[in-house]
C-alpha cells in the first residue's frame, strides 16, 4: 500500500468506540453499582421478560465470532428497564463470545452527540461492534414493535394492549432477536475476519 491509500476495510472511529466500552460496565456490575431503586426496576422487569423459544435459542447460537454490545442508556430510564433484561437474555443466549455492557447516557458528551436521535439524546441506543472494535450496527431507542404499540396509543394506528403486555414482551424480545441475529451473520460472513480465520 502506498503513502495515502487507504486498507479495504477499516473503521475510522473504532478507538472512539474502544475508549467507550472500556468506559462501559458490564450488565451484571453496572446494576449493582447503580441506585438500588432504580436497579431494582431493571430486576423486577427481567422476572416479566419473556424466555427465548428453542428456535430463538438455536438461531442465536453456532456462532464463534467476539461481538461487543454497548447499550447507552440510564438506569433511570423505563425502556432501558424494559430493554435491558431482553439485551442480557438474548446475549447469554449467544454464548461467551458475546459481552453486553452498559454506559450510561451521562458518561460522555462525545458519546452523547454520537448517538442522537432525531436530534435528542434518546435511550437505550444499541451499538454493536467487532473484536477489532468496527461498528457493526446500532439499534435505538425503540424497536418496530414498540413503536407500532406507540403509534396506536397516541395517534390511533389500531389497537394495542400497550408495550407492557405479554404479547407486546413477547413481540420486542422477538424484535431484538432478529437484530442479534442479523449481526452475527455480518460478522460471520466479513471478509476480512473470514481471512483471518481461514473459514
Amino acid at each position: 500500500m502506498t503513502m495515502g491509500e487507504k486498507p479495504t476495510y477499516y473503521d475510522v472511529r473504532s478507538e472512539f468506540w474502544r475508549r467507550h466500552f472500556e468506559n462501559s460496565m458490564e450488565y451484571d456490575e453496572y446494576l449493582a453499582g447503580s441506585d438500588p431503586k432504580m436497579a431494582r426496576r431493571w430486576l423486577d422487569q427481567a422476572e416479566r421478560t419473556p424466555g427465548l423459544t428453542e428456535g430463538q435459542r438455536e438461531r442465536l447460537s453456532g456462532y464463534d465470532r467476539k461481538l461487543n454490545v454497548l447499550m447507552y442508556g440510564g438506569i433511570w430510564c423505563g425502556d432501558c428497564a424494559r430493554t435491558g433484561p431482553m439485551l442480557k437474555k438474548i446475549a447469554d443466549a449467544c454464548g461467551e463470545q458475546v459481552t453486553l455492557n452498559v454506559i450510561e447516557r451521562e458518561a460522555s458528551a462525545e458519546l452523547q452527540d454520537e448517538l442522537r436521535i432525531l436530534g435528542a439524546l434518546r435511550v437505550p441506543v444499541v451499538v454493536f461492534l467487532s473484536e477489532d472494535w468496527w461498528e457493526v450496527g446500532r439499534e435505538g431507542d425503540r424497536t418496530l414493535s414498540v413503536y407500532r404499540a406507540k403509534a396506536a396509543r397516541e395517534i390511533s394506528r389500531s389497537f394495542t394492549a400497550g408495550i407492557l403486555s405479554p404479547r407486546a414482551l413477547v413481540a420486542e424480545m422477538s424484535d431484538w432477536v432478529d437484530v442479534f441475529e442479523r449481526i452475527q451473520i455480518m460478522l460471520r460472513l466479513a471478509p476480512p475476519l473470514r481471512r483471518r480465520y481461514g473459514d
